[in-house]
């Protein structure tokens, strides 16, 4: 099966990014939101991202239009759907959330239809009882900035078929992105590794350690990271860091997984970093 067009639901920072890639790459692209406002703002963002990608010579100046023009925004899940290869979730980090998606998706898209999860952590198995094609449902993990980052971690769930797996394989190659498969654990790889580190670090600030510079100085020129671990969190968004956490925490039970405190007040003060202009550090 070729892929060809593409239903990606929510426009938020990740959306958008999706969104942006595949109407690149010649992809006829529906991005479906629940708020028409929301919409408006991922074409502006998408449009400055094509801007900064013309400056870099990635995209030619008169590729912006035919690009933007691939993309169609609807707050109508069912148009979005109704004819499209794949569907990409890229919705709030919540499996309720998630949940009323999928089985309102289900109902749109066509028979053929491969439904992925951008999801950073929860279970793929889990998300693909809530759909009438489990064999059909993967984990298609894409990083943030997307425009920008290679890698695309594919997630097999239980009954994930191989078939999937390949075409999903290919259409990240196809996107210009280094598809990695992994099978379907809390975290998977990528945050299973990650989260842990960024909330060791935060125990470090909170235990009075050294300053927030000061960690992520010795991150940066100690081991070669581009971003220290706690300007990371911030960019990442600290609520995202909480609840990847506390999917590690329960589905693993070990309290090396626990969030540390420092997080979750900040979340509960709605400090979430660069998105709410305060987090570890101050964006305003």
């Amino acid at each position: 099966m070729e892929i060809r067009r593409i239903c990606v639901i929510g426009s938020g920072t990740m959306g958008n990014g999706i969104a942006h890639v595949f109407a690149q790459h010649g992809y006829e692209v529906y991005l479906v939101d629940i708020n028409q406002e929301a919409l408006e703002k991922a074409l502006k963002t998408i449009s400055k991202n094509l801007d900064r990608q013309i400056k870099k010579g990635i995209v030619k100046q008169e590729e912006k239009e035919t690009i933007l023009n691939r993309i169609q925004t609807t707050t109508d899940l069912q148009q979005g759907a109704k004819n499209v290869d794949l569907v990409v979730e890229a919705v709030t980090e919540s499996i309720k959330i998630k949940e009323q998606v999928f089985r309102e998706v289900s109902k749109y898209v066509p028979e053929h239809t491969i439904i992925a999860s951008n999801t950073s952590s929860i279970s793929i198995t889990k998300l693909a009882t809530f759909t009438d094609r489990s064999e059909r449902f993967i984990g298609m993990h894409f990083m943030n900035p997307v425009p920008v980052m290679k890698l695309v971690e594919i997630i097999r769930g239980y009954d994930t078929s191989d078939e999937t797996t390949q075409i999903i394989e290919e259409t990240a190659k196809k996107l210009n992105k280094v598809p990695v498969v992994v099978n379907d654990y809390p975290g998977f790889v990528s945050n299973r590794v990650l989260m842990p580190m960024i909330n060791e670090a935060i125990y470090a600030l909170y235990e009075g350690v050294a300053t927030k510079e000061a960690i992520d100085t010795v991150m940066k020129l100690g081991m070669n990271h581009p971003m220290g671990p706690l300007q990371l969190a911030d960019f990442i968004g600290l609520d995202v860091c909480l609840a990847i956490l506390q999917v590690l925490y329960e589905g693993f039970g070990d309290p090396k997984y626990a969030p540390c405190p420092l997080l979750v007040k900040m979340v509960e003060a709605g400090h979430l970093g660069v998105k709410t202009g305060k987090g570890f550090y101050n964006y305003n």
